[in-house]
């Protein structure tokens, strides 16, 4: 939380690990986390999780001895995926389709948790609705909603005490440049000149092997099974590189998509193929090392000149890995390697750089000249409009973002509710 006063790299967060840790420990007995807060070594203070660890497959055992050959340790993966019954929802049935969106609710998305609540508290979902900018008063000192079109083209104005804008990273700050006024001519929230500004993701680097073992790669989470952060804090990186790195260990193998195999072997194709796909389905193993990237101010969302069906300017989006982002990955790919073959693979391989999560664009911070939002993802600007997501985060760390991002969200809202009559005032 505090990269640039430690290191003189990056930002500073607003705040340290102990005020947001509670809103950690509220997150994952909201939802439902699962994990062994014991064997995670790597692990800060906080309460251990509700939940018994997620199921480890032959799959996850295999690459976990790749790992103690090098003498490195791995725990099981923490997530937000049901081992057991939890306030009403099922337990996981490892079919490994997490990403399809998980029809049972056994994963603590927002269609299984938080929508249902919101209904019966009296919220109203509008569909079909594309935010076109967000309104502000006539001396521009605070918002007074948002505009919005339908699917037939009909602009619609809907009022508000206090608007959230959860467009996430790319179409946040889109919509806050969209809505420049006479008052704000840079767009909303945005007289630091940072919207849009420190755009993040995290390098990451797939790697695959072939073993002599049935994997049952079929089986578990898309996430993983096991977790390695040993990498995370190492200030004796080759080639100089600074920052923090993770694997995760054991995904349920997909063709394509999100962690998919497709794309780290365009050299197999025909009756190769064929028998390519014929061993992988059982003897496949993979794991995904992810990398932390630094925010760099070039590293933008801007407007576009090309322009969407409502006449509004598209994103445009500038971005490149930073050096140091890029350094770490080339450490994770010799590593990973290194790891399969140690673990017994014929084969082992990684695919291109890769970028997973996207953060930045409405940075957080404690100057005003410096940043987008303050601690509570409130703008300095205008005091009732809030950021949601993490287009708040300064600096992008290289575990996902998920965890962060909804427990910067719970106290935010926490923030709202108690300050609700001076927001609306």
């Amino acid at each position: 939380f505090e990269l640039h006063s430690r290191y003189g790299k990056g930002l500073d967060w607003p705040f340290d690990y102990e005020t947001l840790r509670p809103w950690y420990d509220r997150v994952q007995d909201d939802v439902g986390m699962s994990g062994d807060a014991q064997q995670e070594i790597w692990r800060p203070s906080g309460a251990a999780y509700p939940l018994p660890p997620v199921l480890v497959s032959n799959h996850g055992k295999v690459l976990a001895r790749g790992f103690e050959q090098l003498g490195m340790h791995t725990a099981p993966i923490p997530m937000a995926v049901l081992t057991e019954p939890y306030k009403g929802r099922p337990a996981c049935i490892w079919d490994g389709w997490c990403d399809a969106g998980c029809p049972i609710g056994a994963l603590a998305n927002p269609l299984a948790v938080y929508l249902p609540r919101a209904q019966q508290a009296g919220a109203r979902l509008q569909g079909n609705a594309h935010i076109s900018r967000v309104l502000t008063d006539k001396k521009g000192k605070k918002v007074t909603g948002v505009e919005y079109y339908t699917r037939e083209g009909e602009k619609v104005v809907q009022p508000a005490d206090a608007v959230v804008l959860c467009a996430f990273t790319v179409e946040n700050s889109r919509i806050l440049l969209n809505s420049a006024t006479n008052r704000h001519p840079d767009g909303l929230g945005n007289s630091s000149g940072l919207v849009g500004r420190y755009l993040m993701s995290h390098p990451a680097v797939w790697i695959f092997g072939m073993f002599d073992e049935e994997m049952q790669n079929y089986l578990g989470a898309t996430g993983g099974q096991l977790l390695c952060q040993d990498p995370f804090t190492k200030t004796d990186n080759p080639n100089g590189a600074f920052g923090s790195r993770q694997w995760e260990i054991g995904l349920a193998v997909k063709p394509n998509d999100l962690l998919g195999i497709a794309m780290s072997r365009p050299d197999i194709y025909g009756a190769a193929l064929h028998d390519f796909m014929q061993q992988g389905a059982r003897h496949l193993g993979s794991m995904v090392g992810v990398c932390e990237d630094q925010p760099m101010r070039e590293n933008r969302i801007s407007l576009a000149a090309e322009k969407d069906q409502f006449g509004l300017p598209l994103a445009r989006v500038t971005y490149q890995a930073s050096e140091e982002g890029r350094k770490l990955w080339q450490n994770a790919t010799k590593e990973g390697v290194e790891i399969f073959k140690a673990a017994g693979a014929k084969d082992a391989w990684h695919g291109p750089m890769a970028g997973q999560h996207i953060m930045g664009g409405t940075v957080m911070g404690a100057d005003a000249a410096q940043s987008v939002t303050n601690g509570e993802a409130q703008s300095h600007d205008l005091p009732n409009l809030f950021i949601g997501g993490p287009s708040v985060f300064p600096t992008s760390s290289s575990v996902n973002s998920t965890f962060t991002a909804h427990a910067v969200a719970l106290k935010s809202a926490h923030f709202m509710a108690s300050n609700w009559g001076q927001l609306a005032d």
